[in-house]
């Protein structure tokens, strides 16, 4: 039984059925393409998840899918059938050919399935109150990779929430959203967070800030205390953290005794991070 009979099938017993697109017209492709630019994800409120294991990730969460659109290609694997089966319950699929699908597509070499979901921007108010939390902060963080790998590690450690501060790169532009391997969908993400709302924050909810910094008066960062609930502020790639949240923080620093002058940011928030997983979970 191919696809299109099998989802003919399904509509007859009153589930969703998967549709056809044959014009690069169709507002959904229009839509979708349209995903890539940030003022649109920003007018339309949604963003788009490409790729197996990112749609296996979003279809086992609790965001809101509004479309999803793949190729025959995707039929090729028993992962991408089940994938299929498990998504047309949650929104109506549309397969589109293979060069329809390159037009909308992200990356150079397509898996041939994408999800249009809705952006999900949880508040700093909205946090749940839990005994001594730990916060990843980013303060201008520019490069999607690193702002990825960021709440990837911030994922992998039960973080309790990661806080993009204004200036940070866009959490749903495609490239972020591959770079964290579907760890966006697992942890709360405040985003356009300002400075002195963090700062409010941290203090009303009696939130130590740790900020990376390469200072004369910062001190090495397994000579910190992260028992306690805090916040890691991890800075731009160029200029660190802002001047004026390391007026508000303890400055922490790496340790470095090879020649290399500093560490990437996405490496630095790991480092930085295990130290406070090792005190907390294993001294």
């Amino acid at each position: 039984m191919v696809l299109s009979d099998l989802f003919l099938l399904n509509a007859q017993r009153g589930e969703p059925m998967s549709s056809e697109i044959v014009s690069i017209s169709n507002k959904k492709i229009k839509l979708a393409a349209g995903l890539k630019k940030r003022r649109q994800r920003e007018k339309t409120g949604l963003f788009a998840a490409e790729g197996i294991r990112l749609c296996e990730m979003a279809a086992k969460s609790d965001w809101q899918i509004e479309f999803g659109l793949y190729t025959s290609e995707i039929m090729a694997s028993h992962r991408g059938r089940e994938l299929l089966q498990e998504i047309k319950n949650k929104c109506q699929l549309s397969e589109v050919p293979v060069d329809i699908y390159k037009k909308v597509s992200s990356t150079e070499t397509p898996q041939g399935i994408m999800l249009v979901l809705k952006q999900k921007n949880s508040l700093l108010a909205e946090l749940k109150a839990v005994s001594k939390p730990l916060y990843v902060v980013m303060d201008g963080v520019q490069d999607p990779g690193n702002a990825g790998t960021i709440i990837r590690t911030a994922d992998a450690i039960g973080a309790d929430g990661v806080i993009m501060l204004k200036g940070s790169v866009d959490v749903f532009s495609d490239k972020t959203v591959r770079s964290t391997m579907g760890s966006l969908f697992h942890l709360p993400i405040c985003t356009d967070v300002t400075h002195d709302e963090l700062l409010e924050f941290a203090q009303l909810n009696k939130i130590v800030l740790y900020a990376t910094a390469l200072d004369a008066a910062a001190e090495p960062h397994f000579a910190q205390n992260f028992n306690a609930g805090c916040a890691i502020i991890l800075g731009n790639e160029g200029n660190g953290v802002s001047e004026y949240l390391l007026a508000e923080a303890k400055k922490t620093y790496i340790p470095m005794y090879g020649q290399a002058e500093s560490l990437n940011v996405g490496v630095s928030a790991a480092v930085v991070l295990y130290e406070a997983v090792r005190q907390r979970h294993f001294v």
